[in-house]
């Protein structure tokens, strides 16, 4: 009988695949000494990846979708095979560092209470990424929705809800953190289920450390563990318009879900307005670039 994996890796793709063998090379790189279960779940990306992964990582658990499922879906897929006791959701534009599976387990294994973990994150640069929110307000959302975040400059609804005031050098429990790099117990799977699937992008973490959060376990930030993450690398490649209705629905589920329903009408309200200003933006941007 096969031994249970130390941890599971789960990477959903998505016409990455450079940057994919780059994370997988930083995996292999630093599993020296762990016995590590890897998972590529790929969105029908049409680019070789699966041959790729076939010829270079044959250890590599790969799942092949005909269509692009999102996030959520794809990682549930191979969260119902993986048998590590630790979840590691990953994103594929990420490079994992020296140390990081021997500090993760360590900690896991010494704070029995954490459920779900979210390591420091650094831009390709190694300057600070900023990783970590508090759930989302409707004063917030708002000004987020009338694309006024990086117009008002200092504001206390939007610099509370993207925790400007953060000491991303100290442990601390926390309500939220990024989907690009998540550890999970599968305790906190098996009591509260697995990623909800109406979430195409967009607000699926928020939604499961809310869920977390509601069913009592601690959500952690822990700076003893770094990973390089490039950011947007998949949703880079899509239309500006199309991400905002993405965005925008999965926004309408979150609230629908979590908040009271006069707020979820606020947001039905303002996606029509969200979207007018976005095409604006992209007609903008088309007009510079004539």
């Amino acid at each position: 009988m096969m031994s249970k994996p130390d941890i599971s890796v789960i990477i959903v793709n998505w016409k990455v695949r450079k940057l994919l063998a780059k994370c997988l090379d930083s995996i292999l790189e630093n599993s020296y000494g762990f016995n590590l279960e890897i998972f590529v779940v790929d969105n029908d990306s049409i680019d070789g990846t699966p041959e790729m992964i076939m010829v270079k990582y044959p250890k590599v658990k790969m799942i092949c979708l005909h269509k692009n499922y999102g996030f959520a879906k794809a990682n549930n897929l191979a969260i119902k095979q993986a048998r590590a006791d630790c979840i590691f959701l990953l994103n594929p534009d990420t490079e994992i560092l020296p140390g990081f599976f021997s500090n993760i387990l360590n900690y896991l294994n010494n704070n029995p209470i954490v459920g779900i973990v979210g390591p420091k994150i650094l831009n390709n640069d190694g300057s600070l990424q900023p990783s970590i929110r508090r759930f989302p307000d409707i004063l917030s959302q708002i000004l987020v929705m009338l694309k006024l975040r990086n117009v008002l400059g200092d504001n206390k609804f939007l610099d509370h809800y993207l925790a400007k005031d953060f000491d991303y050098d100290q442990e601390q429990e926390v309500e939220q953190i990024m989907g690009a790099a998540m550890i999970i117990r599968r305790e906190v799977i098996e009591r509260i289920g697995m990623l909800d699937e109406k979430f195409f992008a967009w607000f699926e973490e928020v939604d499961y450390c809310q869920r977390a959060n509601k069913a009592g376990f601690t959500i952690k930030y822990f700076p003893g563990t770094v990973l390089i993450h490039a950011g947007g690398s998949s949703f880079g490649q899509q239309l500006v318009f199309k991400n905002q209705l993405v965005f925008d629905r999965s926004l309408l589920w979150y609230f629908w879900k979590h908040k009271p329903f006069w707020q979820w009408l606020i947001v039905v309200f303002l996606v029509p307005i969200n979207l007018i200003l976005t095409l604006i933006y992209v007609l903008f941007l088309q007009k510079q670039e004539e």
